[in-house]
C-alpha cells in the first residue's frame, strides 16, 4: 500500500479498521460456538475448548498486525485454520466457510481499490470541484 501525500484521506486506514473489526466479530463468533460444541456432539474436551479460546485469542491478536501489507494473506490463510476446525465440531468448519466468503470478499475489495488509486480514480485523488459563476 502506498503513502498518501499530505492532505488527502488514507483509504487503507478506514480499510484496516475493517479487517481489524471483521477479525474481532469472527473471534466472537468463535467464542460463541463454545456453548453448542459443549451442548451437541461429543461435548466439549479440554482439547476442543483450548482449540476455541486460542483460536479466538489468535483473531484477536491479528487484528493488532492489520497495517501490515501481507495482512491480508494472513487473514486468508488463517481461515484453513478456522475451516480445519470441523475436526471439533462441524459448526466451526461452517464458520470458518462462511468467514472465508468473507474474507474473499474483502480481497476483492482490496484489489479494487489498488486498481482505482492506480488509476488516481478515488476521491480523495480528485481536484476539488470547479464552481461555476
Amino acid at each position: 500500500m502506498t503513502e498518501q501525500p499530505q492532505g488527502q484521506p488514507d483509504p487503507w486506514k478506514s480499510f484496516r479498521g475493517v479487517m481489524a473489526g471483521t477479525l474481532i466479530l469472527e473471534a466472537i463468533v468463535v467464542l460463541l460456538a463454545l456453548p453448542v460444541v459443549a451442548r451437541i456432539g461429543g461435548g466439549l474436551s479440554a482439547a476442543s475448548g483450548g482449540y476455541l479460546v486460542g483460536l479466538a485469542l489468535v483473531l484477536v491478536m491479528f487484528a493488532g498486525i492489520q497495517g501490515r501489507s501481507w495482512a491480508i494473506w494472513a487473514n486468508l490463510t488463517l481461515q484453513v485454520v478456522v475451516i480445519a476446525g470441523v475436526v471439533v465440531h462441524g459448526a466451526i468448519g461452517f464458520i470458518g466457510l462462511v468467514f472465508l466468503g468473507v474474507w474473499l470478499f474483502i480481497a476483492y475489495l482490496r484489489f479494487e481499490v489498488l486498481r482505482r488509486q492506480k488509476r488516481g480514480l478515488l476521491p480523495g485523488q480528485q481536484g476539488p470541484p470547479e464552481t461555476s459563476q
